[in-house]
């Protein structure tokens, strides 16, 4: 049983973590593979944020409350996410 359970986990995390890489293949150009990268020259290094402000801040671009200089870009990119697609970025890219 412990087994089965542990197989499940395993298939479970395997689907959440390719989900998320899908989800952040867009975000690699500007944030780097890690998200290391300062997007041109502006942004915070997202892989240095902790969860709650990433996730704080994507669901701001989505609804147009949070960016600064990077709103206008950023916006359309959060547009199409859901709260778990944000979260599932969150998991993957913030450690």
């Amino acid at each position: 049983m412990k087994k089965l359970v542990m197989a499940a986990a395993i298939v479970s995390c395997s689907i959440s973590f390719a989900g998320a890489t899908e989800l952040y293949t867009k975000c690699v150009q500007c944030h780097g593979a890690n998200g290391e990268k300062v997007a041109l020259g502006k942004s915070k290094i997202i892989k240095d944020m902790t969860k709650a402000d990433f996730v704080a801040a994507m669901k701001g671009y989505k609804d147009g409350s949070y960016g600064g200089p990077m709103k206008a870009i950023m916006k359309p990119q959060a547009a199409g996410l859901s709260d778990a697609d944000i979260q599932a970025i969150a998991d993957f890219i913030v450690k």
